[in-house]
């Protein structure tokens, strides 16, 4: 059999079309080999966005003759599909590549990619598998983007995005995060009178003499002070979860200022949107009170405020006895009652008091669970001290080199407190004697002890509303965890994965926490969306299902032409496709079944 009859058993004829891939020959001194192309439009123009080297004469016609050929399919290029299709799904009604666009239109002479193209296939990657920009193509090159948004993908280069996002200055980035946002609240309409506000940080490897406004040292969350951070604020919708304002902010700025210097921008943004004077609650941490931040909410007519205070500034009313508590009507309180953790169930105390220049309502909570926690961490730590002052007495008592004099003795006890986070007040040291003749005592301070105990579990809150009941302010306090959730999947390793940031100037920094501010926008919206069908599922949860949902590219038994297919969902995967209105026939073809 010849090398042109080889090839005429597999395709017949030759170069025929089927679901946009084609077979094709191409002759190498003289000798054909197989591949197969497929094709898609590329900036308007059919372009060839896959080629895969099938084989010579003679694996053909190994392959035509084998076992394969009567039963089974042949495999020639399995990719990634399902969880980039939802990614894509997602973004299709607000369309952030036409948002940027508008803000940043493509020049005349400009080739590939727009780039507000560029911004989506990095919220894509973002909302996936996240990856620096060094390896976003080589990503890509493993998934099925183009038999869903199909690009040039040799264009994603780190050079390119250099380039490309060097186009959008500060200015434009607020006018393109401003329409973002206000698409968002046209799609999704979510409750604004109750918004939760937090900031956190994240560090770089940025060099000390490297010029940034933003890179700054300072206290790092994830205990990184020796590296150059970035502060982000974000504000949340409490019913949905979803960001509504976003802002970055140098990484040695206090959280107090950094909120005073947002206050006029984020509220009018967010009373823009709702276009209402009905009253916005706001929920911070104790980290954004100070006098003038509260006397701005305070003359603001539709603002008010519940926030935290801290229990060593209010130790009176952190001490109040257990016995002046309340179990509370919460939706927590109310699960654990029907469990055997009953004694587990939140306690309150309300009371008021003068803050800030004016009477707020005051409500005391404590947590059973929070005080075991911290009594057993607090007694771990008591009992290292004590150990380590047996060691120190005994150095004292045999007279050791650098034992011998009360003022060094005392200063290793300070340090020892510090290096366990722990007050020198819990032992009182006692050093008498002579130079030569150092005795050292201790003793536990029983006093001390028990006060800072009676803290444990409790929190302060202190609110304007004081036309709410205790529930609906505990309550709404609690959800500060919405916004803590978000910086905790902002910085997983896969999801968003802002740190560790690998730009190294300011302009591409606010580049990169937009598109993590939208990746982690979409990935919230993807959760409402399956809430809406009954599917409780974590975007974390969701996204790395559809990760194994792939697009094959096959050889189908008996057509001997190429053929794409989607593998048969599982039970779970077909849960979301239905959810967003889709299904997956006998023939492994993705419909949409909205209509």
């Amino acid at each position: 059999m010849g090398d042109d009859t080889i090839f005429a058993c597999i395709v017949r004829p030759y170069y025929i079309f089927y679901s946009m891939a084609h077979f094709h020959i191409k002759k190498k001194k003289g000798r054909p080999y197989l591949y197969i192309r497929e094709i898609a439009r590329v900036d308007g123009k059919p372009k060839v966005i896959s080629q895969v080297y099938v084989g010579s004469p003679e694996k053909i016609a190994k392959l035509a003759s084998g076992p394969h050929v009567e039963s089974k399919d042949f495999k020639i290029k399995v990719e990634e599909y399902g969880a980039l299709w939802l990614a894509h799904q997602i973004d299709k009604n607000i369309d952030i590549a036409k948002i940027v666009d508008e803000v940043i239109p493509k020049q005349s002479k400009e080739l590939g990619p727009s780039v507000g193209e560029y911004f989506l296939y990095c919220i894509f990657n973002r909302m996936i598998h996240a990856v620096s920009k060094n390896k976003l193509a080589g990503w890509y090159k493993s998934t099925a983007i183009q038999q869903i948004r199909p690009t040039a993908i040799s264009e994603l280069t780190s050079q390119r995005y250099w380039q490309k996002w060097e186009r959008v200055n500060e200015k434009s980035l607020n006018e393109i995060s401003q329409r973002f946002f206000k698409r968002l609240w046209e799609v999704e309409k979510p409750e604004s009178d109750c918004l939760l506000f937090d900031t956190t940080n994240y560090y770089t490897f940025m060099a000390s003499d490297t010029e940034s406004e933003l890179a700054e040292r300072g206290k790092n969350k994830e205990g990184r002070h020796n590296l150059r951070q970035i502060g982000l604020g974000l504000l949340v919708a409490r019913e949905s979860r979803l960001p509504l304002f976003y802002q970055l902010y140098p990484g040695n700025m206090h959280d107090s200022r950094f909120f005073q210097q947002v206050m006029d921008e984020m509220f009018g943004i967010v009373c823009g949107f709702h276009k209402t004077k009905e009253r916005l609650t706001v929920i911070f941490d104790k980290g954004m009170n100070s006098e003038n931040n509260l006397e701005w909410i305070d003359e603001h007519r539709c603002v008010h405020f519940i926030t935290n205070y801290s229990t060593y500034f209010a130790q009176e009313l952190a001490s109040v006895s257990l016995d002046h508590f309340d179990i509370i009507d919460t939706s927590g309180n109310r699960r654990l009652a029907t469990t055997i953790r009953s004694y587990d169930r939140l306690l309150a105390y309300r009371s008021s008091g003068e803050y800030w220049g004016k009477t707020r309502t005051v409500i005391v909570t404590y947590n059973p669970v929070t005080a075991r926690k911290q009594n057993y961490t607090f007694e771990s730590k008591l009992e290292s001290l004590r150990n380590e002052l047996l060691i120190m007495r005994k150095r004292v008592r045999e007279r050791e080199p650098h034992w011998r004099n009360a003022d060094k003795v005392k200063e290793r006890y300070q340090r020892l407190c510090e290096r366990l986070h722990i007050s020198t007040d819990f032992f009182s040291i006692e050093l008498t004697g002579t130079r030569g003749e150092l005795v050292m005592n201790f003793k536990k301070n029983v006093y001390a002890v028990d006060k800072i105990k009676l803290r444990f579990g409790k929190n302060i809150i202190i609110t304007d509303n004081n036309d709410w009941s205790t529930t609906q302010i505990v309550e709404a306090n609690l959800d500060r965890w919405q916004v803590e959730n978000s910086f905790r999947m902002s910085k997983d390793d896969n999801l968003v994965g802002v740190n560790p940031v690998r730009h190294w100037t300011d302009s591409k920094i606010r580049c990169h926490l937009f598109t993590c501010v939208v990746a982690l926008t979409y990935l919230r919206r993807i959760e409402l969306r399956l809430a809406q069908q009954g599917i409780t599922r974590s975007a974390h949860d969701v996204m790395e299902d559809m990760h194994n949902l792939h697009s094959v590219l096959l050889v189908t038994d008996g057509r001997r032409r190429p053929e794409r297919k989607l593998e048969e969902p599982t039970k779970t995967q077909r849960e979301v496709l239905t959810a967003f209105n889709h299904q997956v026939d006998e023939r492994g073809v993705l419909h949409d079944v909205s209509s």
